[in-house]
């Protein structure tokens, strides 16, 4: 059921606290924010089909007392999920201290960041020919570098960044149902994604690998057509000198990143593994590292973004 406040808030599905309830567990938060056109409703819509109480546009301010009455809804409102949006301009710069307070309650609570490029987002607004909220009587162009300004610190601290350039609403649907759909929620997440330098570097990367020191298997005529999930493409790439110990020692590595964010409360992260293309030595790189992962006890998901452009 939707309903709105009396800050114009749009509330979905859920069930009111009755007034002196036993306080309950505290709910768990999501916060859902990002770039306008980089499929903030497509998110909420996804998580209040998974059970989510969602809240969309509500003032920053007003979150720790969103999360105060869902603890006294004697367990009926155990997931929350916020929208929160340049829309709400003169409520955005409490977004730090409500986040604070929230830390300050031992809230567990996530932000979502939905990105876009400029382009992507052009096009989308274009498509629905609506200015950007923050244009003014500028051009879209204009709207979107003051949002990037105004979000970029928000961003940095996003624990899970989504890169919707070249996503349908499909798409960014199955991404977020891979994150949330479970009943138990994993110490740490990580998408290994294999990419082509030539295509630009992925957006939502926490870190990047380059692959490009080792001998492309594009110069093989017999390995040209196939890509690096090929058995013999991948057993060429692991022949090649200092494959195999770079592998090794960056799956060290990664284990040690894995239990400094563990300990930091950060649960996702994204592995870019690049070659030139996109389609053989990232490709099989990212496979045995998404392997490795795996046994190390992170629910890993592999993403190969430029195979097939070629």
């Amino acid at each position: 059921m939707t309903g709105t406040d009396g800050d114009g808030a749009q509330v979905s599905t859920g069930t009111t606290a009755e007034a002196g309830a036993d306080t309950a567990a505290i709910p768990e938060l999501v916060i859902i924010s990002g770039m306008s056109g980089a499929g903030r409703s497509t998110a909420a819509k996804c998580l209040e089909d998974l059970g989510w109480f969602v809240v969309d546009n509500l003032p920053p301010a007003l979150i720790p007392t969103m999360v105060d009455l869902g603890a006294r809804s004697q367990g009926n409102v155990a997931r929350i999920a916020v929208v929160v949006d340049v829309r709400g301009r003169r409520f955005f710069d409490n977004l730090r201290e409500s986040l604070a307070a929230l830390e300050a309650k031992s809230v567990k609570r996530r932000v979502i960041f939905l990105e876009a490029s400029d382009e992507a987002l052009v096009r989308r607004f274009e498509s629905v020919r609506r200015p950007h909220p923050l244009q003014g009587s500028g051009r879209i162009v204009d709207g979107i570098a003051a949002e990037r300004d105004l979000l970029r610190e928000l961003r940095g601290d996003a624990d899970l960044v989504i890169d919707t350039s070249s996503l349908n609403v499909h798409e960014l649907r199955a991404k977020l149902d891979a994150q949330f759909a479970g009943e138990e929620e994993p110490e740490l997440r990580a998408t290994v994604m294999s990419f082509g330098y030539k295509y630009g570097l992925p957006v939502d990367a926490d870190l990047v690998v380059d692959c490009r020191f080792l001998p492309n298997p594009h110069w093989v005529p017999e390995l040209r057509p196939f890509t690096g999930v090929n058995e013999e493409v991948a057993n060429y790439v692991f022949n090649q000198p200092g494959a195999k110990e770079f592998l090794d020692r960056y799956a060290e590595l990664l284990q040690l990143i894995a239990t400094g964010y563990r300990r930091e409360g950060k649960r996702y992260v994204t592995i870019a593994v690049g070659c030139t293309g996109g389609k053989h030595r990232s490709v099989a790189m990212s496979e045995k590292l998404a392997t490795r992962l795996a046994a190390e006890g992170v629910e890993t998901v592999v993403v190969h973004r430029d195979m097939g452009r070629e």
